[in-house]
């Protein structure tokens, strides 16, 4: 496909997206909520062809050698199959936003001033390798009342094609336009140029992936964008944490996985417990096969770490790696998340009180946690049904996307004849 075909080709999924966002946004609740079953239940019936088409992009995927986080992220397995297939059926049970009315308040001329919850319009989400999302997004965009074009990587697209086949069916079954969710068929990358530049047909951009992609979506669209960069998450250990708690918490936060963008990539450890919690810790990682920086102190008291650099502290591994400092206490601990954190997820362990409070308080990140293993930070874990993403922005949406994300409030006033003078 040229470049005239791709234009041609991405204008039309634009405009057929548009059309099909008025449908979407008068649509009723049950319909909605029938065209997710529907998709729930295609997604259990054909779990064998979704597995049998993630092979295909498996071996593709080893094949051109691509690394180990992303054949994570792009690997299917029964329980991820069933998982997608649950996510839409919570989606489903959520309580529907569009035209959710509050605020609603009398002003001195009689008026009712309040607001009410709508769609967004058109979504456009650009992704890699993770093929659920392909369902995550249909599922929440649906339910929100959008309409969505969705673009994954070239590594999952038999993935993406078979997952697509069941949502169509679920729109099918409760007679809303199969364009509502479209999956560009084209792996060619001129497709993206092109779908963040159709203002009149997109309202909003979702991309999901590498820091790469979402440096690219984000300085090129000329859509507004909702994003984060990278997940450089940290936990703290404070010297008031219980000690069983804090190893259980730092080994689950870095070891449950590592290719995840809500994965601890630094542990700052309180130098008052450090002697305590460093050995018996990191003999878990070491076991579990992952490599430790450290700086002078903790590798002082763990001698098998490796010297930690100032890049170090600013990296999201994404893999079996961990850095390692050992803090004054507090202060110092927020200093540095505010310093190489990406305001992305942070925990602290601690049994003080007080000092849980002030890290709730002052660290600046979408999601801040107390004796909770960072992995928690997640559409699925907050109760929202899924996730589109994760926003480390401050305005709209912040954190794990879900459906209110996915929606806007627009001003309604209610007169009975009132005239401004």
């Amino acid at each position: 496909m040229d470049i005239m075909d791709i234009k041609t080709y991405m204008q039309s999924i634009g405009r057929e997206a548009r059309n099909a966002s008025r449908v979407v946004a008068k649509a009723e609740t049950a319909t909605k909520n029938q065209a997710l079953t529907v998709m729930a239940m295609a997604i259990r019936r054909d779990e064998r062809q979704l597995l049998a088409a993630n092979v295909i992009d498996l071996e593709g995927a080893k094949a051109r050698g691509l690394e180990a986080a992303l054949i994570d992220r792009l690997t299917l397995t029964s329980k991820s199959v069933a998982s997608m297939a649950e996510g839409l059926l919570q989606i489903a049970a959520l309580a529907d936003p569009i035209g959710e009315i509050s605020d609603l308040s009398f002003r001195p001329a009689g008026i009712q001033v309040g607001k009410m919850r709508v769609s967004l319009g058109v979504v456009g989400i650009i992704y890699e390798a993770r093929p659920n999302v392909t369902a995550d997004a249909a599922g929440l965009c649906l339910k929100a009342g959008n309409a969505a074009i969705l673009r994954g990587g070239s590594e999952a697209i038999h993935s993406n094609r078979a997952i697509a086949a069941c949502v169509k069916e679920g729109l099918k079954a409760a007679g809303l336009p199969e364009a509502a969710i479209q999956v560009i068929e084209t792996t060619d990358r001129a497709a993206v140029g092109e779908l963040i530049t159709m203002k009149e047909f997109v309202d909003v951009i979702i991309p999901r992936g590498g820091k790469g992609l979402i440096e690219r979506i984000s300085n090129e669209s000329r859509i507004p964008v909702i994003k984060h960069l990278h997940g450089v998450c940290h936990v703290y250990i404070d010297d008031c944490a219980d000690l069983d708690k804090a190893i259980r918490i730092a080994d689950n936060a870095k070891t449950q996985r590592y290719g995840t963008c809500n994965t601890m990539e630094t542990l700052l450890v309180h130098e008052g417990i450090a002697k305590e919690v460093l050995p018996p810790l990191c003999k878990i990682y070491f076991t579990k096969g992952v490599e430790l920086r450290g700086d002078t102190a903790s590798r002082a008291i763990v001698a098998q770490m490796t010297e930690a650099t100032e890049e170090d502290w600013r990296t999201e591994y994404l893999a079996p790696i961990l850095s390692v400092r050992v803090v004054g206490g507090l202060d110092q601990a927020i200093e540095h998340i505010a310093l190489y954190g990406s305001q992305h997820t942070d925990s602290i362990i601690t049994e003080d009180y007080s000092r849980a409070r002030r890290f709730l308080r002052e660290v600046d990140s979408s999601s801040v946690m107390v004796n909770a293993s960072t992995r928690f930070a997640d559409g699925f874990e907050y109760g929202l049904g899924a996730e589109i993403g994760i926003s480390t922005d401050k305005i709209h949406a912040r954190g794990p996307v879900g459906l209110e994300g996915l929606t806007s409030q627009k001003f309604i006033v209610l007169g009975d004849g009132q005239i401004r003078t």
